[in-house]
Order: C-alpha cells, then sequence, then structure tokens
C-alpha cells in the first residue's frame, strides 16, 4: 500500500524542513518512495534487524547525508530522537510485524513451510529464541502465548503435547513443530483453517520479539513527538496491533471534555484528526501483486493540537 501511505503523508513530507521517522524501516522500500517524494526530507530510519539495516543502507546510499540509520527497537524511538537532538518529527511510518527479508531468509526460522533452526528473532544478536520458549515455558504459559498472540482454538491441546514431546527431547527445528501440530491438531480443522502451524509460528514470533507489548510502548511516543501539522501512517497485519493503533488513534482524537460542561476547554480538545475513515485496506491490483497484504490494515492520522497535559 506504497501509494496509500505517501498520500496519508504528504501533506507533512513537503513541510520545509521535514523530518521523517521510519520506525520499521526494513530494506528501505517505503523510505526510499519517501525520499523521492520531496528533495528537501530528512529520514531517521529504525530497526532492530542488522541485516535489514545493512540492505537499506546499501538502497538509500544515493540520498547521502539525508538519511541517518539507528539500530534500534521501534519503543526506542523517544531515546533514538534525544540522541540526535530531535525534539519533534513532521511524520512517522510503522510497517508492522514481520518482513520479508526475515521470511524468505530460511534460516531466521519465521516461516514453517522450510525446516530451519527455531529462532525467530528479529535482532538475532539478543533475546530469547522460540525454542527457548518452547522448551521452558511450562503448559499454561505456553498455552497463554498460543491463545492470546495466534488466537489458536487448540492452544492448551498444543502446549500439553509440546510439553510431553520435549521431555524426549529438547525442540530445536521447525520441522519438528510443525509435525507435532499436524498430528495434534484435528483434521478437520486443518482442512478449513489453513496450514496447522500458521498461528503457532505467529504466536511465537511474537512473544519472541515482545511485538505487542513494544508497539504498546512505541505508539504513544511517536504520537506525542510529532509536531502540530504532522502525520503518522501505520500498516498492522494482526489484528492485535490494528486494535492497539486503533484505540490510541481514536483516543487522541476524542475531546476528553466532561459532558455537562457548555463550552469544551481547549486543554480538553482533541489533538489529532483521523486521516482514514477506520482503516484502508488493499487494493484488488495490490491482492494480485502481493498476496502478503492480504490481512494489511492501515491507519493515519494527523496532530492538530500540541499532546494534552501528561498524554
Amino acid at each position: 500500500m506504497l501509494d496509500e501511505v505517501l498520500e496519508l503523508l504528504a501533506p507533512a513530507l513537503s513541510t520545509p524542513g521535514a523530518i521523517h521517522v521510519d520506525g520499521t524501516l526494513g530494506m528501505g522500500g517505503h523510505a526510499q518512495a519517501v525520499l523521492e517524494s520531496d528533495p528537501q526530507v530528512r529520514l531517521i530510519g529504525i530497526d532492530r534487524d542488522p541485516q535489514a539495516l545493512r540492505l537499506a543502507g546499501e538502497r538509500l546510499a544515493p540520498f547521502g547525508d539525508r538519511v541517518t540509520l539507528v539500530h534500534a527497537v521501534n519503543d526506542e524511538i523517544g531515546e533514538v530522537l534525544d540522541d540526535l537532538g530531535i525534539d519533534t518529527v513532521t511524520s512517522a511510518f510503522f510497517d508492522l510485524g514481520v518482513s520479508s527479508l526475515q521470511l524468505d531468509e530460511t534460516e531466521r526460522g519465521f516461516a514453517y513451510a522450510h525446516d530451519a533452526p527455531l529462532d525467530m528473532r528479529m535482532d538475532p544478536t539478543t533475546g530469547v529464541t522460540a525454542a527457548e520458549v518452547l522448551n521452558t515455558y511450562d503448559a499454561r504459559d505456553l498455552a497463554r502465548v498460543l491463545s492470546e498472540f495466534g488466537e489458536e482454538r487448540f492452544a492448551r491441546k498444543i502446549a500439553g503435547a509440546i510439553v510431553r514431546e520435549r521431555e524426549v527431547a529438547p525442540f530445536d527445528r521447525s520441522g519438528r513443530l510443525v509435525e507435532l501440530l499436524r498430528s495434534t491438531i484435528p483434521m478437520a480443522s486443518q482442512r478449513g483453517g489453513g496450514h496447522p502451524a500458521k498461528r503457532t509460528f505467529q504466536a511465537l514470533r511474537i512473544e519472541v520479539n515482545e511485538e505487542l507489548a513494544g508497539w504498546s510502548r512505541a505508539l504513544p511516543v511517536a504520537l506525542r513527538r510529532l509536531a502540530v501539522g504532522g502525520r503518522l501512517a501505520v500498516l498492522s497485519f494482526h489484528s492485535l496491533e490494528d486494535r492497539i493503533t486503533k484505540k490510541a488513534l481514536a483516543r487522541g482524537a476524542t475531546s476528553t471534555s466532561p459532558a455537562d460542561l457548555p463550552v469544551e476547554l481547549p486543554e480538553h480538545a482533541a489533538e489529532l484528526r483521523l486521516t482514514t475513515r477506520g482503516a484502508l485496506t488493499p487494493s484488488e491490483h495490490e491482492l494480485a501483486t502481493n498476496s502478503r497484504s492480504a490481512s494489511v490494515r492501515l491507519r493515519g492520522a494527523e496532530r492538530i493540537r500540541p499532546p494534552r497535559e501528561g498524554a
């Protein structure tokens, strides 16, 4: 949804001295389009994946000192901007979830279609792996992760099977986990519910990378650092990510004035204006050319007032 993202951000990108933050840089496709949209835009690109940063750096090299790349998690956006001496930005963009680079790199363990080490870390230099989650969480915690992050109907059954199987040998490869899931999830559900490993792999990835907790921390900071007139756009591929985004934007776009006040007080006025009506979804052309976009939702907002006190 590149065109739609650029359209949402365009008024902010054309601001003199525009500073754009890409909080999930990936391989830099959206960032390149932003830089090409206006010759004055400065980009701050953040990503937790060193390999992505390297590839994006090569792609964005022609833009020279207009580009600053930082190895960080998106919930560190406040610290990144502080370190760079930047108080506010004119636009921000987040493309949440796993990247095509990570899915396509077989040895990263994100894709259930290939047997690979059970890693799933977006930053392979730090944090626990999916194998460690499988081998150390008790059945209750495993079921919670699968149910909450994967919306898996058979979470308790799968968790019990994992605990029993790891007593035979620890999990270290994705192929073994896929086989366990095939034998545990009822065949009737497998016929109508897609690949039996889809929800479990999604849940493990979200848990390993603390994606939802991190996004819950990152979004309020990103919104506070938007200048008045600044714009934000968010692509979500998971309903739970989108729910976090929807609630935060709606809260900022709603007055906090008590209902019985005859006149709205300025300090209670809405600070955001929603720039999408609900969430935008992919066009038929996008779906035809990029099957991975099927679940994506795009939301946007513009800051119309300074942040409310204590926001």
